[in-house]
């Protein structure tokens, strides 16, 4: 909790100094809009990882093992990842970029915070010291990731929508896989066939963008209607 405040504090003072914008331009604030933005990120990510689990069982033959679980651990999660989430992406998807938009242009400011968001990963993680096939494609899956998250929040100009996205990937993650502190919630692996050679890397591809590509379109669509509904009621 210490942390997030001084993320807090850190991004008030960036874009209080540097822009001179109170940290309400990150659309952290909720409304009616951006709630319903979080609610539908939330949701529509938890969708996809659950179909990207899915596919995954199909491909591997996985059998899950049903875990014991608790509705307080579940919740105690969801909270800890809750907390996480909005840590990274004020980091992220916060005062930096937003400073960073201004100063160096969109395009710009979006792919430096989607590779700054893939080399964090490469900490977070703990394999900074593997081989370079493992930290590239680290560095892709979760870049690409940041940058879909990182065009949410410009898009949208609220942080909630790709705090959403966040929140749900890891909590449903942490429901099926190992995860610190939290990890596979609801279900484990009890056996699988695993894939080899070219098969092995291609599935690892498919797996790792298939959610992020996914959210790129939904998010398009989400935009594309946004603006009709805006036109027709003006």
């Amino acid at each position: 909790m210490l942390g997030l405040l001084v993320i807090i504090i850190i991004s008030w003072g960036l874009l209080f100094f540097i822009e001179n914008k109170h940290i309400s331009v990150l659309g952290i604030i909720p409304t009616k809009n951006r709630i319903i933005q979080f609610f539908l990120g939330f949701t529509s990510i938890c969708f996809l990882v659950l179909v990207n689990i899915y596919i995954k069982t199909i491909i591997l033959d996985i059998e899950w093992k049903t875990n014991e679980f608790s509705y307080s651990t579940l919740w105690n999660a969801f909270i800890y990842h809750l907390k996480s989430a909005l840590t990274e992406d004020l980091v992220f998807r916060g005062g930096v970029l937003y400073v960073l938009i201004k100063r160096i242009g969109t395009n710009k400011a979006i792919f430096l915070s989607a590779i700054l968001f893939g080399i964090y990963h490469w900490f977070s993680y703990g394999i900074i010291n593997e081989r370079y096939i493992l930290l590239a494609y680290v560095l892709l899956i979760t870049g690409f990731t940041g940058y879909v998250w990182a065009y949410s929040f410009y898009k949208t100009k609220s942080i909630l929508l790709p705090l959403g996205f966040h929140l749900g990937y890891n909590f449903v993650m942490s429901c099926f896989f190992e995860s610190q502190p939290y990890g596979e919630m609801l279900f484990s692996i009890a056996s699988k066939t695993d894939l080899t050679g070219w098969n092995e890397f291609y599935f690892s591809l498919f797996k790792g963008l298939f959610p992020s590509f996914a959210t790129l379109i939904l998010l398009k669509l989400y935009l594309k209607f946004s603006t009709k509904q805006i036109s027709k009621t003006s």
